[in-house]
């Protein structure tokens, strides 16, 4: 299993980040050692002093897949879910500086927090999915699928032209504006269409 994650895939996150928007789109990976499952608490890393959240919707490959077609797509999911991509922003800002990879900021142990999914049948249109953050019971960040820049299906589609997708793969689909710093004893709850898929603590 592995983590194929998608950078700047809102533009109004971009651009709180000082990035511009991509023209297509771009991804990164996490190993399946980053996993943290639904409700275990995230532990903050010693060699970070600024780890930010990332709420994001994830979907769960179904089916090996390479050089998939975007109109295809849909049948490589069934799953659709709710996730944390955490970063240590102040290590990912150094290594952008320099000009150097940024995996350690972003493929640590325990940096991909998996929440529930739910049967992509559920909805009419996944492209107007409904999100939400609450830390320590206040709103923090919230967005739509709708608001992508590029679709599920043309992320699948996309990735696959560069590496195979797996069975168990998890696809984070990229943050909506929002995203900040946790501490020690916060507490994160995620909310899609109004039905809670993860929750809890970080230590």
């Amino acid at each position: 299993m592995k983590f194929i994650c998608i950078g700047r895939n809102y533009a109004a996150h971009a651009a709180e980040l000082h990035q511009t928007a991509p023209s297509e789109p771009v991804f990164f990976l996490k190993p399946d050692s980053a996993i943290t499952r639904c409700n275990r608490p995230f532990f903050l890393p010693d060699f970070s002093q600024e780890v930010h959240y990332e709420t994001e919707i994830i979907v769960k490959i179904n089916r090996l897949g390479k050089c998939i077609s975007e109109k295809f797509a849909h049948n490589y999911y069934e799953e659709i879910g709710l996730g944390v991509d955490f970063t240590a922003r102040d290590l990912q800002r150094k290594c952008i500086q320099q000009g150097e990879p940024w995996e350690i900021a972003k493929a640590f142990d325990g940096s991909a927090v998996v929440g529930g999914f739910l049967p992509k049948s559920r909805f009419e249109d996944v492209q107007n999915l409904s999100f939400y953050l609450l830390l320590n019971g206040e709103k923090v960040q919230e967005g739509n699928s709708r608001d992508m820049l590029f679709t599920i299906d043309q992320l699948i589609a996309h990735v696959s032209q560069f590496i195979t997708l797996r069975t168990g793969d998890i696809l984070f689909t990229g943050t909506p504006v929002g995203v900040g710093p946790v501490h020690i004893n916060d507490h994160l709850q995620g909310f899609m269409e109004g039905e809670k898929l993860f929750d809890f603590k970080v230590k």
